[in-house]
């Protein structure tokens, strides 16, 4: 094999989760071990599920049941079964002696304060807020909105409505009014966790003034429990507001965890595409555990020593796959409130060395931005304790992914790189402990997911790009978009019936590893030429000047389409013309004459959603004087307004 750069060694091979899982079902190889774990996928999950611990209050029935149609589209999980999320994540460490006064999760502040709670700690929060739940008249019925930042209550109330069995709607606290008002209409959601405000880059920001607004538009919200982070004095509206020091801390420690049927909502997850209606994901208790513990447990092989940090908002959909996962194997997770920068470029270096973390799950997108400061930000820490690095949420540039390997990983770590998405609160794809990693490659599909790169006209292919497809249900797939059942199926299986299309353009090389080339709606098609941006952005990345990349596809009279390039300069680096011909020859060398860009424009930011994912329909549109449409999810749009001046 070529071009392989880290081979599973030592640990990884001989202790970790998935090596003793294989051992135990009597398979040698991944190739081996992926077959086995979709030729039957009842079997593999009621294995996966009986090795990584999960617990019920009822055992199911029947593992799964596609109905008469004997197609995927509504598959029911686990038939019979009754379980609790909060029961195999908080309450049995808890009240293990052993287990009960572990770290649980520790906050820090982007002021530099620090909690650190142990499981026991926070079994009783959560059961107190529960209780307070309880008395506003919230049960398992019901759906409550979050709009809180990375706070130590965020992860309280969070463990509180999963054991009382109402679903969480978390939503960025980055958001406007409007984008928050959507998604609490549409979940129809009873109640909302809110703050005063939080801190971003040195600054404070209120959230309270934009939790009201949207209220205002969501008439289904009739409470509101506000978290004073500022101890700001913030508008309170009689019999509707309360704050959470007032009512949380006077009930008691004691709750009951609701025993649930295994496909009660647990979370009502929104995507965050800037165009068009938010799409509504639903998930289940016994669904969303079954895949979280499958891919923490064996994909990074989380356990109870484990200190996991992935860099993420609650209303990313890494957040809580994070909660869930490392504490289902009674680990530690970090949450983080600020930017990934602040105060100096090595702010998340230092907190790993702080506080011993053991896995860093970080975004492509991040990785570039702290690329631009100088080396010797992260050459400083040796950050000996990490085990695991891990990255979701965009394609990566081989420059990047390489300077994160050698920078961040000494050389010495895994990049377990995996994509999937907010509709399966988890992975299609990912590498595993025992796999050997090229750069960018998420190696192949994930353990039970039955995967496959097709051309156009459905057909594997291999060596080329093709659109990546899914086979086979899992549990974690949603249960259709929340009130649009007809648009579920328009999405996902209109392509190809009976067959999950998920979007995204991969490939598969000679030695089986897969790679991603971005999303199908972002094809820009150049004479002819079908390509993706990735392509482009990867080529420009490959330059030493440049610390990020973006491109989009615009009309042309000869061509159809042609190509306009983004470029970010790295800091000491001028924008000149010369430089602009200069990247526009780069790409030429690795795409070839044809798609040399038409433009190459400089802007000191480019506009991204708050999980790190550049907006390339909103450039576009910018770029071609249409309507924005929604940019709700967009953290910088200020940055759109250059977008037009580098014209």
């Amino acid at each position: 094999m070529k071009d392989i750069v880290w081979e599973p060694h030592g640990e990884y091979i001989e202790n970790s989760n998935v090596a003793r899982f294989m051992r135990k079902h009597g398979l040698r190889t991944f190739e081996e071990l992926h077959r086995w774990s979709v030729e039957d996928i009842g079997r593999f999950w009621d294995a996966c599920l009986e090795d990584r611990g999960v617990e019920w209050f009822r055992k199911y029935d029947r593992t799964y049941d596609t109905g008469d149609s004997k197609s995927f589209e509504w598959t029911r999980w686990f038939v019979g079964g009754k379980i609790n999320i909060a029961h195999n994540a908080l309450d049995r460490h808890a009240r293990n002696p052993a287990s009960a006064d572990r770290p649980a999760f520790i906050w820090e502040g982007e002021d530099g304060a620090v909690q650190e709670w142990s499981y026991r700690r926070l079994y009783e929060e959560a059961n107190r807020c529960a209780n307070a739940l309880r008395s506003l008249g919230i049960g398992k019925s019901d759906a409550v909105g979050f709009y809180v930042p990375m706070t130590p209550e965020l992860v309280v109330a969070f463990w509180a409505c999963l054991k009382i069995g109402a679903a969480i709607v978390p939503v960025f606290s980055g958001f406007g009014p409007q984008a928050l008002a959507v998604r609490l209409q549409d979940a129809g959601a009873r109640l909302l966790f809110t703050a005063d405000g939080s801190y971003r880059r040195g600054k404070t920001f209120r959230i309270k003034p934009g939790a009201d607004e949207a209220v205002a538009a969501a008439p289904s919200v009739e409470r509101v429990i506000v978290v004073s982070r500022l101890g700001a004095d913030v508008p309170m509206t009689a019999g509707r507001d309360v704050w959470w020091r007032d009512i949380v801390p006077r009930q008691s420690p004691e709750a009951v965890t609701e025993p649930l049927d295994a496909e009660h909502r647990s979370m009502i997850l929104f995507s965050s595409g800037t165009t068009g209606r938010p799409k509504g994901t639903v998930h289940t208790h016994a669904g969303a555990l079954a895949q979280m513990a499958k891919e923490l447990g064996f994909a990074f092989d989380v356990g109870p020593d484990s200190r996991f940090f992935w860099f993420t908002d609650i209303g990313w959909m890494m957040g809580p796959w994070m909660i869930v996962g490392v504490q289902h194997h009674g680990g530690m997770h970090f949450i983080y409130e600020g930017a990934p920068d602040h105060p100096g470029p090595d702010r998340i270096w230092d907190m790993i060395e702080r506080h011993g973390l053991t896995h860093l799950g970080i975004s492509p997108t991040a990785i570039r931005l702290l690329r631009r400061s100088d080396d010797s930000w992260v050459d400083r820490h040796d950050m000996p304790t990490l085990r695991y690095l891990g990255s979701t949420g965009e394609v990566w540039d081989r420059e990047s992914w390489l300077w994160c390997f050698h920078k961040v990983g000494k050389g010495r770590l895994p990049i377990i790189n995996i994509s999937g998405g907010t509709e399966m609160v988890g992975c299609l794809v990912s590498p595993l402990p025992i796999t050997a990693l090229k750069p960018c490659t998420l190696r192949g599909p994930g353990l039970g997911m039955d995967v496959d790169v097709l051309d156009d006209d459905g057909r594997p292919v291999r060596g080329a790009v093709g659109h990546l497809v899914c086979r086979q249900p899992c549990p974690s797939f949603t249960k259709g978009f929340l009130g649009d059942p007809e648009r579920y199926i328009e999405t996902y299986f209109s392509r190809w019936p009976g067959v999950w299309y998920h979007g995204d353009y991969a490939s598969i090389d000679e030695d089986g590893f897969m790679f991603l080339h971005g999303r199908s709606d972002d094809t820009i098609k150049v004479a002819g030429k079908r390509t993706g941006p990735a392509e482009f952005e990867s080529a420009l990345m490959e330059h030493p000047a440049v610390a990020e990349a973006c491109a989009v596809g615009v009309p042309h009279d000869i061509k159809g389409e042609t190509v306009v390039c983004f470029v970010v300069p790295r800091a000491g680096r001028e924008p000149t013309d010369a430089l602009r011909e200069e990247l526009k020859d780069q790409v030429v060398k690795a795409l070839g004459k044809t798609l040399r860009p038409d433009d190459l424009r400089f802007v000191s930011a480019l506009p991204k959603t708050r999980s790190a994912k550049i907006v390339r329909g909103a450039v576009r549109r910018k770029w071609l004087g249409q309507p924005l449409g929604d940019l709700s999810s967009v953290e910088n749009p200020d940055s759109l307004d250059e977008i037009a001046g580098s014209r």
